[in-house]
């Protein structure tokens, strides 16, 4: 019987088990998604969940904490910079496991572990596209100004305007050659 056993080893050591999580978080914060087994996906969350509520604070002592579990700085920075803010007002469970089926070699079941805000298919398209502003460089006042200054614009030549000259030339030549 499993009684109170609620660490799932995975067949490993305790510091190959912490050096897996510690990496596999990692991967999961910069890449906001990873593809694995699903119980290494499962002890992930475990492992992951508690630091992102920990993130929500930003203060030195809470990335500390959170650096001695990553021990890697860029996905600290990335953790509180650009995911925290993003889910900071989400209570828990930031994460998604979707099943993928089994892996061809050995059958083990597979699994998508993912960041839950970052997902824009399932948020769809809509809620995720937030409409951009577009700036002039200059306001309407400074641009009705410079045109009111500017010099008027030449008008281009349309076809029949540029005949005209021509059926002048030929109308001199003709008169020039009769004179002769």
């Amino acid at each position: 019987m499993r009684h109170s056993k609620v660490i799932n080893h995975l067949g490993r050591t305790s510091s190959h088990r912490k050096a897996m999580l510690a990496n596999m978080a990692t991967s999961l914060i910069l890449h906001k998604r990873i593809t694995t087994t699903t119980a290494k996906a499962k002890a992930l969350r475990t492992y992951v969940e508690p630091l992102i509520t920990k993130s929500k604070e930003d203060s030195t002592h809470s990335r500390r904490i959170v650096f001695s579990y990553l021990k890697d700085k860029s996905a600290v920075a990335e953790l509180f910079r650009e995911v925290s803010p993003k889910i900071g007002e989400r209570p828990g469970g930031y994460t998604r496991i979707l099943k993928i089926g089994n892996r061809l070699g050995d059958n083990a079941d597979m699994c998508i572990l993912e960041l839950v805000d970052y997902n824009e298919a399932m948020l769809g398209g809509d809620a995720v596209k937030t409409k951009t502003t577009r700036r002039r460089r200059t306001s309407k006042k400074k641009d009705e100004a410079a045109v009111a200054t500017k010099a008027p614009k030449a008008k281009k030549e349309t076809a029949e305007e540029s005949i005209e000259p021509v059926a002048e030339l030929e109308e001199t030549a003709e008169e020039s050659i009769a004179e002769e």
